[in-house]
């Protein structure tokens, strides 16, 4: 599966990092870095950090292509 977190969108609220730290990563205060391949083992927690996010930054898979339009 695919990621793609809309930066401009994110809060840094760091659900995802909660819900997914081997996918999502703080990186100072409120830079998120992020994988865009999620690994197998992940696809459920990263499903579960897109539901969480206040915000709906986090787009998965078909939504990336969609995004991307």
């Amino acid at each position: 599966m695919q990621t793609v977190v809309d930066l401009t969108r994110c809060q840094g609220y760091a659900q995802c990092v909660f819900l997914a730290p081997d996918v999502f990563q703080l990186h100072g205060e409120e830079g998120l870095l992020y994988a865009t391949a999620v690994p197998d083992d992940q696809v459920e927690r990263v499903r579960q950090a897109a539901a969480a996010c206040p915000v709906q930054a986090i787009l998965l898979g078909e939504e990336v292509s969609a995004g991307a339009r």
